[in-house]
């Protein structure tokens, strides 16, 4: 049975791809914070925590600091314990303040990623020591400590060139030298190449333990943009009814693939847009900025966190209702239609607002895609003795 680990767990696209793939796994912890920051010394903080002789003290400890210095509630885990079987006492909300140490030898597999951060100018000369500070630091510590046999780090595109390279130079380094973990060189890996009408392009670097005996990881092939086999318009709730006691989108059990039935059904109205806000979306810019209005994509945009917060024209999704060439009627992407989009069958609960879960979604990995990663992790043959 994998064991798994997650940081900046969201609503578990790793999870799900195993789930999906019928990989038969156990969640031995996440780590997410819901995007509650709370004002503390950290290593002070730290320091008390990692001094402390149970598990459950640090976990509680943790929980009393986030609940006496913030009132907002941590809606990801609101969604990731309706979802997911883990024990309570093992979803941490700051990473941070997580002592690996609890986990050690206790991981097979961790997945995560953490923002992207300019390091030290200074070269690289003491290891973790030069990356402290920011949140890879924690990342970095938390895999030394658990010493997981794999890792997947995911990220922004544009992280190999952030600051002119010195960044990615420094967690390369990190990684291989202090960690002691092979590598793959990062890959940038869109969405709509691997099964689902999304443009969404993300970086993965996969680390293996050197001590392990395993062959070198190799990317997943493109299936290409020309393959899919469905388009945005057939993740529609107009065209596959979401259906709480029928699954219209599901996955097959036998290799995990999307699996959709084409039943009619109708969108709440609260969906659709006012028309001061579509006169607003399908603006195509000003003199000096021009931006596309194009509507019903084949292939999604990117979802972003902020979806329908600023419905921004040329960057959201939107979808025609009706168009009698003088009054437009368009719509958003419902909450279920944006899970659709990131890979999650309509077996997934949203326990959480619409607001709340359109941001989860936008925060997600592809499952897809995660799938399509795992499948060559086997392959190099580091889980053969689970």
């Amino acid at each position: 049975m994998l064991r798994l680990g997650t940081l900046f767990s969201g609503i578990g696209a790793v999870e799900q791809a195993l789930i999906r793939m019928n990989i038969k796994h156990k969640i031995v912890f996440a780590c997410d914070n819901g995007d509650i920051d709370i004002n503390i010394d950290v290593e002070e903080e730290k320091q008390k925590i990692f001094n402390m002789n149970s598990k459950l003290k640090k976990k509680k400890y943790v929980d009393a600091l986030y609940q006496s210095s913030s009132r907002k509630q941590n809606y990801v885990k609101q969604s990731y314990l309706a979802n997911y079987k883990i024990n309570e006492n093992d979803f941490h909300y700051d990473i941070r303040l997580l002592d690996g140490r609890d986990y050690y030898g206790k991981i097979d597999l961790l997945v995560g990623g953490s923002p992207c951060q300019s390091f030290s100018s200074v070269g690289f000369r003491g290891g973790l020591e030069d990356v402290r500070g920011t949140l890879f630091y924690e990342y970095a510590r938390i895999i030394q400590e658990v010493q997981p046999k794999v890792f997947i780090y995911e990220n922004v595109r544009g992280l190999t060139t952030h600051d002119n390279g010195k960044t990615w130079e420094k967690m390369q380094k990190v990684f291989i030298e202090t960690l002691h973990y092979k590598i793959s060189e990062p890959q940038v890996l869109n969405a709509a190449d691997y099964g689902i009408p999304q443009n969404r392009r993300r970086l993965f670097v996969i680390g293996i333990r050197e001590d392990l005996a395993a062959k070198d990881f190799e990317y997943p092939k493109e299936k290409g943009v020309d393959n899919l086999e469905y388009f945005m318009q057939d993740f529609l709730e107009d065209n596959c009814r979401y259906d709480e006691k029928r699954a219209n989108f599901t996955y097959s059990k036998k290799d995990g693939s999307i699996k959709l039935k084409k039943v009619h059904g109708v969108v709440d109205e609260k969906y659709t847009l006012t028309p001061k806000v579509r006169d607003y979306v399908l603006k195509s810019g000003t003199k000096n900025f021009r931006t596309s209005t194009q509507t019903d994509m084949k292939i999604a945009r990117t979802l972003l966190r902020t979806m329908t917060q600023h419905h921004r024209a040329g960057v959201d999704n939107y979808i025609t209702i009706s168009d009698d060439g003088q009054n437009k009627v368009i719509r958003s992407l419902t909450e279920r239609e944006c899970l659709r989009l990131m890979g999650f069958p309509d077996s997934f609960k949203i326990v959480v607002s619409t607001q709340q879960m359109l941001k989860q979604a936008g925060n997600s990995i592809v499952v897809d895609v995660m799938m399509a990663i795992l499948k060559e992790v086997y392959n190099t043959g580091v889980f053969d003795d689970i």
